[in-house]
């Protein structure tokens, strides 16, 4: 298997975040090889590189899918990009969209801030949601009626449910199969479950049936799609937020987020990457 560099997004003081795969090519391999690493490695996500004349074509996947945007492990390439060739912003081609990341250096190692694709968001259909909320074992009760379930994007598509409880996170269950074909129905490649603790802070899990793995410990793409249903709600918190992800997973993970007023716009959501042993 190709040299894999093997990093964390998203940590907390050098511990937790996501693990993801960062792997740099002279020429893009086949899907079926991106994908078989991809397995191989085992992390929610692989990033695959090359260098085009003013930027690097970018395509990643999971053990699963090929995913057309995925935060996390954009924040961990662009730590890559920084170490090898210095702080700066790096222009990203995706399948479908042109992107930025920035890297910058701290005292922990490097950090990076992605600019996300454009956000939009739109409701979820009722008889949709129903089949969702009884498979997670849920009920109306249980959800914050401030915020209205929506499917919403920033390059990916999600789901998005905000629940009354932290303890209801905590009690997340639901059947991999079942949600998998679910999440297929609506091209969904997380279900967001989130609960709001201050203005500033708000908690997610997010289930990633979609690509194979049952939960993902910090997920930029979500954050970023996040950001833009709290826009388009006309959310009354802060433009920049943080979301605490994988601590019911025991790996820590600390997005940070700012959006502009104008809708659609795109979405800066940073973090600090450290290398897996």
């Amino acid at each position: 298997m190709t040299n894999v560099l093997r990093l964390a997004a998203f940590t907390q003081n050098g511990q937790g975040g996501n693990p993801a795969g960062v792997a740099f090519y002279d020429e893009m391999p086949s899907a079926e090889e991106m994908m078989a690493i991809a397995k191989e490695v085992g992390y929610s996500e692989t990033a695959f590189l090359v260098k085009q004349a003013d930027g690097w074509r970018v395509r990643y996947f999971a053990p699963e899918m090929e995913v057309p945007f995925c935060g996390h492990a954009t924040i961990a390439l662009g730590a890559a990009l920084g170490e090898r060739f210095g702080e700066g912003i790096y222009k990203l081609y995706l399948n479908n969209s042109e992107i930025t990341v920035r890297a910058s250096k701290t005292g922990l190692g490097m950090s990076a801030t992605l600019q996300s694709p454009e956000t939009w968001s739109e409701g979820a259909p009722p008889e949709y949601v129903d089949k969702i909320l009884a498979a997670f074992k849920l009920t109306r009760d249980h959800l914050d009626e401030r915020f209205p379930i929506r499917l919403a994007g920033a390059g990916a598509t999600h789901l998005i449910i905000f629940v009354k409880a932290r303890q209801t996170l905590a009690d997340m269950d639901y059947p991999f199969d079942e949600v998998r074909a679910l999440m297929a129905e609506k091209e969904l490649v997380t279900i967001s479950l989130l609960w709001q603790e201050s203005d500033a802070v708000l908690h997610s899990r997010n289930a990633f049936a979609s690509g194979g793995v049952y939960e993902d410990p910090a997920t930029g793409a979500a954050a970023a799609a996040l950001a833009g249903y709290l826009r388009d709600i006309h959310w009354n918190g802060p433009s920049t937020f943080t979301i605490l992800q994988g601590e019911d997973m025991g790996m820590p993970s600390r997005l940070n987020v700012t959006f502009t007023p104008k809708s659609g716009e795109s979405i800066a959501v940073s973090g600090e990457v450290r290398h897996i042993e």
